[in-house]
């Protein structure tokens, strides 16, 4: 990160010799990892959640190379809703208070598939696993921030509350991406009524070469080789910002593209859909 995006809060309300605490999911590669360097080259305590043992542990020595503080490592399968509630279980014990949640794991499945809990899995590790995991750490979370890693398609998205997996319509990889985007915008909306004490906001991080959508040709051709395409530290940018600025300089609910405030479809900060999106996840998730 260049030097202008310095974070700009004061952070001396923080005890002295207590670095700030960040849990990033998706931490193992592209803008997770990214911003996870970023964040403890500042002196964060990092925690890195990511499903692949193997990038996991890199990703964490990546961190370590550069971070004054030791960053911890964390595998789950947010296909799971077991292995988030035991993730959770853990961070609960480790870090006891927790400034952000990057919710930013994630990712596009080219072709329908269920999870072991019944739910398209595109739907499950973008929104409903995320919005488990925000909930497990509520408490650690007082006063702090949560930031969601969404995408401009949310604009065409139209997410269900009463049909979360899609099943009444035919499944198309993209548009049900877009579904799930827009429900990542409609948590911020709804988080920042039911939990006014954390700092709840959604951002774009632009298009990334990422490993997204590794599973089809096509997308990996594209992502590898496309130009213009901008580097996970360049999308990781809006993140590290919605965790460091000055709590009043941010809008809650808000979504950002470029460390600045902009306007979001209406339907994804549509406050009756919201609530109904929140009500079906807490029944989906089992809350």
């Amino acid at each position: 990160m260049p030097p202008e995006n310095q974070p700009v809060e004061d952070l001396s309300a923080r005890a002295a010799g207590q670095p700030r605490v960040v849990v990033v999911t998706g931490a193992s590669s592209g803008i997770g990892l990214a911003a996870a360097v970023e964040l403890g080259r500042r002196g964060w305590q990092v925690a890195l959640l990511g499903r692949d043992a193997g990038r996991l542990r890199a990703g964490r020595d990546r961190v370590a190379q550069v971070a004054p503080v030791a960053p911890r490592a964390y595998q789950c399968d947010f296909s799971s809703f077991a292995e988030v509630r035991r993730v959770a279980a853990r961070l609960r014990d480790d870090l006891p208070v927790i400034d952000v949640l990057a919710n930013n794991a994630g990712g596009n499945v080219v072709a329908r598939r269920s999870t072991e809990d019944g739910f398209e899995e595109t739907m499950q590790s973008n929104h409903l696993a995320p919005f488990l995991l925000s909930h497990e750490l509520r408490e650690a979370l007082r006063g702090g921030r949560i930031v969601n890693t969404s995408s401009s398609v949310h604009t065409r998205g139209h997410v269900d509350p009463n049909d979360l997996s899609g099943s009444s319509r035919e499944f198309r990889s993209l548009r049900f991406y877009a579904d799930v985007k827009q429900a990542n915008m409609l948590f911020a909306v709804e988080a920042t009524r039911r939990w006014p004490d954390i700092l709840s906001t959604a951002f774009h991080p632009g298009v990334v070469r990422t490993r997204f959508g590794r599973e089809n040709s096509l997308y990996t051709l594209f992502w590898r080789f496309a130009p213009g395409l901008r580097t996970p530290e360049a999308g990781a940018r809006t993140l590290v910002y919605l965790a460091t600025a000055e709590r009043g300089a941010l809008v809650p609910g808000g979504y950002y593209i470029d460390e600045r405030p902009r306007q979001a479809a209406s339907r994804a900060t549509d406050p009756d859909l919201a609530a109904q999106l929140w009500a079906a996840s807490e029944k989906a998730v089992g809350l």
